[in-house]
């Protein structure tokens, strides 16, 4: 589909999208309630995902349906696509009129031995941007040798120095997210988010107390594999599982035990005017306090997540939701 055809589509009203914003952190950053991830652009045999052939024009059309549907928050990463996500998004985002808000991360790998390293990667990252600074700036993984402590501490130079706005974590866990956070805290920085995977599918932060500390310390919690590597969009079945290395965890035995929950999220999805699986999915990571990041290849794809804005999960189908799910996982 055609940009100029999305952007109708959307102004006709076929889509309702939430022109609201939320705070990333406790930072005066205004992001849309859901964002998209990029991991993707530039690698298509990422985990599998080889067999969707797609190029530049239709990631270059998925970013410009995602901001016709609202969306303004981008994260990528220098490690995805070898630096082409970040080039192929800071190109979007220079040609594009609308302001978009971009998250990028540094990967703290065990040959990286201290700050210098992190303001090095920072540089490159902004090169490839085309950029002056970024909007978030997050550690991917907490990897050793270095400890949690001297990466905040590059951080805070970082903000200091005027190249990053607001500065985060990914894949930490609660103990590793209140070190980051107290670390900050003494430079006077406050940590505004920390990126995980959270899922109907994976709600380990809701029982290892990652979603509860981001709740008391008002950190954002960024939920990336939303939709389960796709999962979730219900277009898996047991006679036709996922190919490629999700077919080894997506088995047909798991999805015969998710069955039952996707039978519930159609169900709901129906009562909300045909709301898709995928969309009531990315809802309920949104009713639960946090920021999906959903991938977005194309115009279609770009549609198909603002779809999940503008609309809410009454309490009464979270609880249920929430029940179903425990049972699958």
């Amino acid at each position: 589909m055609k940009i100029e055809s999305v952007i109708r589509y959307f102004q006709r009203g076929l889509i309702s999208f939430m022109k609201d914003r939320v705070k990333l952190g406790t930072t005066e950053i205004a992001i849309s309630p859901l964002g998209i991830g990029t991991w993707a652009w530039g690698d298509p045999f990422v985990w599998g995902y080889g067999k969707e052939s797609y190029g530049e024009a239709d990631l270059q059309e998925a970013f410009e349906a995602s901001h016709a549907g609202g969306i303004n928050f981008f994260d990528t990463a220098e490690v995805y696509g070898l630096g082409k996500s970040e080039q192929f998004l800071g190109r979007f985002i220079r040609e594009c009129k609308t302001p978009t808000i971009l998250a990028t991360k540094f990967m703290p790998f065990p040959f990286r031995l201290g700050k210098s390293a992190l303001r090095r990667a920072l540089h490159s990252s902004l090169d490839r941007l085309g950029l002056a600074r970024v909007d978030l700036y997050q550690i991917h993984f907490p990897l050793p040798p270095i400890h949690i402590e001297t990466w905040m501490d590059a951080l805070a130079d970082a903000v200091d120095a005027g190249l990053v706005r607001a500065v985060g974590v990914s894949n930490y866990s609660a103990a590793q997210m209140g070190r980051a956070y107290n670390a900050l805290a003494a430079r006077g920085i406050k940590l505004a988010s920390n990126q995980v995977h959270y899922s109907l599918l994976h709600r380990q932060p809701e029982f290892d107390g990652i979603l509860q500390l981001c709740r008391d310390l008002n950190v954002t919690l960024i939920a990336y594999s939303p939709l389960e590597m796709g999962i979730l969009t219900g277009k898996y079945t047991p006679a036709t599982p996922p190919s490629g290395m999700r077919a080894r965890r997506y088995n047909s035995a798991y999805l015969e035990r998710v069955m039952p929950l996707l039978d519930l999220v159609r169900q709901i999805g129906a009562g909300h005017d045909g709301k898709t699986p995928a969309q009531v999915a990315l809802n309920w990571t949104i009713c639960k306090g946090t920021v999906p990041i959903p991938g977005a290849k194309n115009a279609r794809h770009a549609i198909a997540n603002a779809g999940a804005l503008g609309w809410r999960l009454t309490d009464a189908e979270i609880a249920a939701l929430d029940r179903a799910s425990v049972e699958v996982t």
